[in-house]
Order: C-alpha cells, then structure tokens, then sequence
C-alpha cells in the first residue's frame, strides 16, 4: 500500500466513522495521481473501508464521458453515464461499482477530495438562506451550487462552475457547497483536508446561538409496549427488527401535526433513501392498545398506496419507531432520524428549514443509483435458516450457550447474550459484531434465579430488536453431591437457577410473544429449555441437578398446553454430556474433577479415567457437541406442528421408551 492510499484509508475512515459526518455509509473520498483516480466503490461503508473497497478509473477515459452524446431521456442518459465509468474501470473483475460522484472527484485539480453530509452543514444547505450564508462565512474561497438531480445533470452544473472559478481566480476552488446535499473539500493532503473542515465547523457555529441538544430522554411505557406489536404487524413475509427511541432533538416536533409537518418532507437524498420520502404520524396516543390499533389502519393505507411498509413512525408526544429489515438497517434510520431533526433545528437560525421539493423527491424516488446503493449498504438478503429472528440465550457467555449463539448467529439471527458473566459476554459480542453481518448481538446482564432480572432481559431485548421469537434456557449450574454431601443451600440454588429461571424465562418472554401474536397470527415462536439426559434418567449422586430436570420437562408440557394456542411452540432439547464445555473440563470446578473427588466413578484414579469411563457409555463414542444440540434447535423452531417434547440429543446413550 502506498502512502497515499494509507493516507486515502485514514482520512476515510476518519470521517466515515463520525455519524456527524456520515450517516449511512454515505459521504465518499477519492484520491488521484496523473493516470488514475481511487474512488470509494458504491455502497462501500467508508467507516471500514480498506485498499479493496476503492475503485481504481483510468482517468483518460473519464474525461472523455463529458464530450459523450447522450440520451435527453434521464433513465437512458443515466444509464449511459453509469456504463461508461464502469468501462472506465482498471480491474472490471473487482466487481466494484463507482460512485455516481466519480467524474466530480476528477473535476478537481487536487489529489484528495472528501465529500460529506455534516448534520452542521446540512443545517445551513436545507434552510432557505442557504446560498448567503455560504457567501457571507467563505466568500469567494467557496463555491455555492443550488439543488440538482444527482447524476450527470449535478455533474454537467458543477464542472461550468468549477472551470469558471478556475479561469477567474486561477485555481480550483477547494470547498463546494450543494443545496440539499453536503459539501466537496479538497486538498493536496489529508492534513489540509482536516484543516478545512475544522475551519467550516467553527465558521458555522460561530453564527449559532446554542446547538441542537442530542441527548436521549427516556421511553414512556406506551412506546415500550407497542414496540413488539408494530414489529409483527410490519413483519408481514420477512422477520423485521424494530426500535423505538426519543431525545430532545426530536421531542419539538412531537406535539402535534403541525410540528411534525417541519419534518415530514425529506431535506437530503440519502434521507430518502433510507427512510422513504413518507412517515408515519400517529396522534391516537392514550395506551398501547390505541396507538397500535392507529399504526394498522394507517401502514394499511401506506401499503396499499405505496407499495411498501413504512420506515419511520413519529407518536405524538412519545417519540419515533422505525422499522427496517435488518439491525444494521434499523441502525441507519435512528442516525437519519436525529440527523433530520437537527437539521430542522439548525435551519431555524438561517430562516427556516427548506426540504427537498416534489419534483426532486419524484426523481430520486425512480433512481437505480440510489437504490443499488442501498441494496449494497445493507446488503442482499442472506438465506439463513433463522434470519432476523430476535434468539435469547441465557448462559450463553461460554459453553454450550456460546457455541449454540454463534452457530444461530451465522445463520442470520440477532442473539441476545443473556449471562451474569459481564466480562466474557461482553468479549463474545463484541466478536460476534466484527464479523461485519447485518444482524447484530447484544449483551445483557441477568440472574436467571432473580424473575426481577429476567423480566428488564426480556424488556432490553425488545427495546433494542423490537421483540423477541426465540427464547433459549440454557443456563443451569451442576454441583455434584450424594445425600450426606448436599447442603440445603446448594440444593435450593440449583432449583432457583435450573427450575425456576425457566419458568422466569417462559413467564415474561411468552407475554411478548402474545402480543406479536395477537398483530400477526402467521408468526410461530419458540420457547425452548436446554435439558439434559439426566432430565430423561435418574443421575447417581446427582439428585439436585437431575430433579431440576425432570421437573423442567414437566414444565415444557404444561407450558405447551397453555401457549399452543398462541402459535408458541414449547420444547426441551435434551443433551448428552459436552465433555469439551467448562462445566465438564474446567480444571477447578468440572464435573471430571467433582466426580473424582466424590467418588462416583468407581476405580477412577485420574480425570483420563473420568472421561474414558463417561465416553464408553455413549454408542456415537464421543461427547455432545454444540452443533448437535443446534440442529435440534432448527428442528423445533422450523416445524410448526409439534410442541411438549423432550428431544434427546445422546448419541444413543439415553432412547426414549
């Protein structure tokens, strides 16, 4: 890599990783030598981009495109464009995609170019004083262009003023302001890039009097229990993730239609993009109950008129729901919502807000750009077997619950990482979520003994996906002991965590599964125990922990018989021993040594003779593996018509009679 395309990732990633900046994975970056421009490819997300994500244009053939003649139809004119840089391209193999904006990056007689959306600048772009705020703050070291269909036409207006500037002033301006659109800055280093903006943002909040507060306000009990209703009622076909938030950018908008109207037409293209040019605004506001029953009438009439479901609902006096396919996606919306309102607030200190107009929306509303970009942003959709499905797993910070979470993970699902163990459930998300998916992990806090932590789990998990369809106990705890040996307390410890954290977890999972039920009776949700084959067979000096058990599959029935009906399907997986897991192999506190020490395996003298004496009683030879206990999950989530069972997973060691 040379140094400056290190240069190019750097001031990128510097400015992609700022949402003030970039929102979206929006904004874009270049860099140029004599033959060849380096362009961030389209749909790229400039807060990760390495060497690979640039497409590298022979500029020769670039500066061809303006003399082209094209077409006066727009979708064959763009069309056209869009062919010909492609055909620009060194390495079509790459499969990259330059960014419509590439022929303006080569306008420029500056190696480096960084193109932005800042919520700052935008504040003065989408208001109505946009063009002498810009003349009055730069002067003639900035230019000013008025709105303009993004593409070819923005492309042709801007490169008339740019060539005018430079034979006025002999030199190429390094700062181009777009009505409704962001800013161009250019430079011959990415020192000078930053020196630049710094100057743009003291320049503009030297003329406000008190910027827009952005801190979050607490969620009022109505918008918590409407969450998982408008996630399964928008959930029609494919699993959505919803999310609903307020803070005091948005709270001046939320006190009736005419506030809401401030917003309620897009300033900026990627707005649209991403949020659709249309939002939801609910005044029905008293409960639950009635806000739902307003947000179904209205997405009906959405629908049936726009084709789609919408993105962002705005309740009165509550706050704002989006909704969107993915985490990633639902990530988008909340930034583009605290973007676009405080641009709305912004605009007021330079003579109002000036949204985008009819006529603009229409187009980019039809544009293939923007929707390729989109589509690549957040990425097709994966085929996964439990995809965008909301999974709880407690005790899911090593073990069996961490193999079970990432196996389900990579196959499209958002996983709740539900232990008491902050340090390593922390450690597990975090690398889950570098895996760069569009789903998305979250690490809660609980004590599966307590129903208080189980019940704030359960309300976490559906504030940050918006509900939840699949509820794994996992967590249980083992502390081998024959009758003289066991003490009271360890006994009523083990039944806390191995019995009564599963009647917890069932208790407060299952209300929000009613609710999703009740908006969407297609929707099967699963509620599933991890039990083991000491719940199917009496366990020698084991008692406390095989009680547990027994007692949990009699949970799973009668819970089965009450929730069926609500399309909430109730199963125990039964386990054999996962020998390779800390409960069995941990050199302190395993089973092997617990058994050692207690004597339960007669004539063993090491941990070697543990193991070999519990593997040669398993017909498949070997101990109970993560994945095949996943499999066992698939089974019950992807069946619809069985419920109550206790499902053995033992290699043959334990059979069902």
């Amino acid at each position: 890599m040379t140094n400056q395309i290190r240069d190019l990732v750097t001031v990128s990633r510097h400015y992609g990783g700022k949402p003030e900046y970039v929102i979206a994975g929006g904004g874009n970056t270049s860099w140029k030598n004599r033959e060849h421009l380096y362009i961030k490819a389209s749909g790229i997300s400039l807060a990760t981009i390495d060497e690979s994500g640039f497409c590298i244009l022979e500029r020769s053939k670039l500066a061809l495109i303006p003399s082209m003649s094209l077409s006066s139809d727009p979708v064959v004119r763009e069309e056209q464009v869009k062919n010909a840089l492609m055909a620009s391209r060194t390495d079509p193999e790459s499969g990259l995609r330059p960014s419509v904006e590439t022929s303006l990056h080569d306008l420029f007689n500056y190696a480096f170019v960084v193109h932005t959306h800042p919520t700052l600048v935008n504040g003065i772009m989408c208001s109505m004083e946009a063009e002498e705020q810009v003349k009055g703050m730069f002067g003639g070291q900035a230019l000013y262009i008025p709105y303009s269909d993004p593409g070819f036409v923005l492309f042709t207006k801007i490169r008339e003023k740019i060539l005018e500037y430079r034979n006025r002033h002999g030199k190429d301006p390094q700062m181009v302001f777009i009505q409704n659109h962001g800013v161009f800055v250019a430079a011959g280093s990415i020192e000078e890039i930053d020196r630049i903006y710094r100057a743009i943002d003291l320049a503009i909040t030297s003329r406000i009097a008190k910027l827009p507060s952005k801190e979050p306000l607490p969620l009022s009990s109505v918008m918590e229990e409407t969450l998982p209703g408008v996630r399964a009622l928008l959930s029609q076909g494919n699993l959505k993730t919803a999310r609903a938030f307020n803070n005091r950018c948005i709270m001046p908008f939320l006190s009736g239609e005419e506030t809401f109207r401030k917003i309620s037409t897009p300033f900026t293209p990627d707005q649209m993009v991403y949020c659709l040019p249309e939002y939801l605004f609910i005044e029905n506001n008293d409960s639950a109950e009635s806000v739902t029953s307003a947000i179904k009438t209205k997405a009906e009439e959405f629908r049936t008129r726009k084709g789609v479901d919408p993105k962002v609902i705005i309740i009165r006096d509550h706050g704002v729901i989006v909704v969107e396919d993915s985490p990633a996606a639902v990530d988008y919306l909340e930034a583009l919502a605290l973007d676009f309102t405080q641009i709305a607030l912004l605009a007021e200190n330079f003579g109002g807000p000036h949204p985008m107009t009819p006529d603009q929306i229409a187009f980019i509303e039809s544009w293939e750009v923007e929707k390729y970009r989109k589509k690549v942003a957040l990425a097709e959709k994966p085929e996964g077997r439990v995809e965008n499905k909301v999974v709880v797993i407690t005790g899911a910070a090593q073990g069996f619950g961490a193999g079970i979470a990432a196996m389900m993970f990579d196959e499209g699902a958002n996983i709740v990482v539900a232990d008491l163990n902050v340090e390593k459930g922390s450690e597990f998300v975090e690398t889950l979520n570098n895996k760069n998916k569009k789903n998305r992990a979250l690490f809660v806090h609980v004590n599966v003994a307590d129903a208080a932590s189980v019940e704030e789990m359960v309300r976490k998990t559906v504030l940050h996906f918006g509900g939840i369809d699949v509820l794994i106990s996992n967590a249980g705890i083992l502390r081998a002991s024959g009758l003289e040996e066991m003490t009271p307390e360890t006994f009523d410890l083990m039944t806390r965590v191995n019995y009564n954290a599963y009647f917890h977890c069932a208790k407060y999972a299952s209300s929000v599964m009613k609710i999703q039920y009740r908006l969407n009776p297609s929707l099967f949700m699963d509620i599933i125990q991890i039990n083991s084959k000491s719940g199917l067979k009496g366990s020698n000096k084991n008692f406390a922990y095989a009680g547990g058990k027994f007692g949990g599959i009699g949970l799973t029935q009668s819970f089965a018989l009450e929730l069926m009906p609500f399309h909430i399907k109730v199963n125990s997986i039964c386990p054999g021993n996962y020998f390779d897991g800390p409960l069995w192999s941990d050199p302190v506190n395993g089973l092997f040594v617990q058994y050692l020490k207690t004597g339960k395996i007669r004539g063993a003298k090491n941990l070697d003779d543990v193991k070999r004496h519990y593997e040669s009683q398993v017909p498949a030879g070997r101990g109970c593996l993560p994945s095949d206990v996943v499999k066992a999950i698939y089974y019950v989530i992807e069946q619809e018509y069985e419920t109550g069972q206790a499902v053995p997973v033992t290699g043959g060691q334990e059979m069902l009679s």
